[in-house]
This record gives C-alpha cells, sequence and structure tokens, in this order.
C-alpha cells in the first residue's frame, strides 16, 4: 500500500472504463491522481468518489486532440502540484465500419485523439520530467496496433503508430531516467464494447451480443478483460520496480496475442 505516496499520476480519459479503474487504483495506492477527461462533470463524479474513500484526485477538463491543451494542463499540474510523475495516455475512441465505407474525416478524428493526443501529452509531460530526470509514461495500445483487423482500419493503424511513438519517446527520454512503456489489452468488458459488438452487427447481420460472445471464446483464458484486469500491469510499469524497463509493449489480453 501507498507505493505511490507523494506521487502526482496524470490519467487521460479517466472518467470511465480502463482510465477510471486506473484512478482508482492509483488512488488508493497514495497517488495524487490528476483525472484529465474531455467530459468534466463525468470526471468530477470520479474525482469526487476517490475523494470521499480516503485519496487524492482532482478533475481536469482536458481535450487530448488539443495539443495547446495538453500543453496547458502539464503546465497547470506542474505549477499546482509541484511535479508530474506519472503519464497514463488512456483517452482513446474507436470505429468499425466497412473499408469502402471509412471516410478522411474518421480518419482525422481517431489520428487526432489516439496519436496526437499520444504524443502531444507525451511532449507536454516530457519537460517535466527531463528536468526531474525521473518519471513513468504508460501509453494504451491494443492488441489492435499488433495486427490489422477487418472493419477496424483506422483503430488499428491509430494503436500501431501508439507502439511505435512508444518506442520513439522511451529512446528520446532514456538518457534523463524517465521510462516509457506500453499496455496492449485485448478485449475489455466495458460499456463501449457493447457499442463496438452493435457496430460490428450492422455490418456483419449478428445478433447483439454474437461477436462479443464469440471473441470471448476465441481468448485462451477463457473470458474478456475486465478494467481492474490492466490496473496491475500499469502500477508494475510505474513502479520502482519497473525501473529498467523501457520502450516495451506489454500485452494484457488472456493470451490473445503472442509472438
Amino acid at each position: 500500500m501507498n507505493q505511490f505516496n507523494g506521487k502526482i499520476a496524470i490519467i487521460t480519459g479517466a472518467a470511465s472504463g480502463m482510465g477510471k479503474a486506473m484512478a482508482e487504483g492509483f488512488a488508493l495506492e497514495g497517488a495524487h491522481v490528476v483525472i484529465a477527461d474531455v467530459d468534466p462533470v463525468a470526471a468530477e463524479t470520479v474525482a469526487e468518489a476517490i475523494r470521499t474513500a480516503g485519496g487524492k484526485a482532482e478533475a481536469r477538463q482536458l481535450d487530448v486532440a488539443d495539443p495547446q491543451a495538453c500543453h496547458a494542463l502539464a503546465d497547470a499540474v506542474a505549477s499546482d502540484l509541484g511535479s508530474i510523475d506519472i503519464l497514463i495516455n488512456n483517452a482513446g475512441i474507436g470505429l468499425i465500419r466497412a473499408v469502402e465505407d471509412q471516410t478522411p474525416e474518421d480518419w482525422d478524428r481517431l489520428f487526432g485523439v489516439n496519436v496526437k493526443g499520444v504524443f502531444f501529452m507525451s511532449q507536454a509531460v516530457c519537460k517535466y520530467m527531463k528536468e526531474q530526470r525521473s518519471g513513468k509514461i504508460i501509453n494504451m495500445a491494443s492488441q489492435a496496433g499488433r495486427r490489422g483487423e477487418a472493419y477496424v482500419t483506422a483503430y488499428c493503424a491509430t494503436k500501431a503508430a501508439v507502439i511505435s511513438i512508444n518506442q520513439s519517446v522511451a529512446l528520446a527520454m532514456a538518457p534523463f531516467g524517465v521510462n516509457v512503456n506500453a499496455i496492449a489489452p485485448g478485449v475489455v468488458d466495458t460499456p463501449y464494447w457493447k457499442q463496438v459488438d452493435h457496430e460490428f452487427g450492422q455490418i456483419t447481420g449478428k445478433a447483439d451480443g454474437e461477436t462479443f460472445k464469440e471473441v470471448a471464446g476465441a481468448i485462451p483464458l477463457g473470458r474478456t478483460s475486465v478494467p481492474a484486469d490492466i490496473v496491475p500491469m500499469a502500477m508494475f510499469l510505474a513502479s520502482e520496480g519497473a525501473g529498467y524497463v523501457t520502450a516495451q509493449c506489454y500485452g494484457v489480453d488472456g493470451g490473445a496475442w503472442y509472438a
């Protein structure tokens, strides 16, 4: 307990799903968590729940697709709280659509959030971590970034880009004592996946729930993950125990992908 006592952790997209689970987990371990989300009301709800449970948390509105907003948030957190020790680039959006139906606007929107958001938020905190000569950056990739998937072209491309950015930023920051790693979840049972399941069904003609059931059946460990399954890996990568680990991408997917 309290392994992150005194640490300042920014988690993007932390008002729901995996981000919310990580915010709760890091707060339980003593971190002061900044819940950065495009939805300020939902972010404040999560922050208030953490404070009620005795943790330290605050909500900040952030659109990660806006580089200026990323820098403004990092500057404000460093000024108000004194440091930035951990960044988890969790915010992301998806798209399920047939190849012939994807538009330039779709690609711009996904790359704006999933790729630009990861890079420019990392850029924003790196100047502070350089000065500290310490810090942990964790980027949420996906098994979709390791292989192409039908109807998920744009999303797969963005997550492949995240894995590449993760490696490049890790190498750039290594001389300054900053560790940069990624997590590649598989299918995580969140409300968003119900939307994904429905969108797949609109293309393939399958009933709601059928795609999710088929995907779950193909996972070697026999089930899909839940947000809490991702938290221990994030905690490890943010811990002192991962001090000699950088530029890696760890699968937390029940064995769905391996190399």
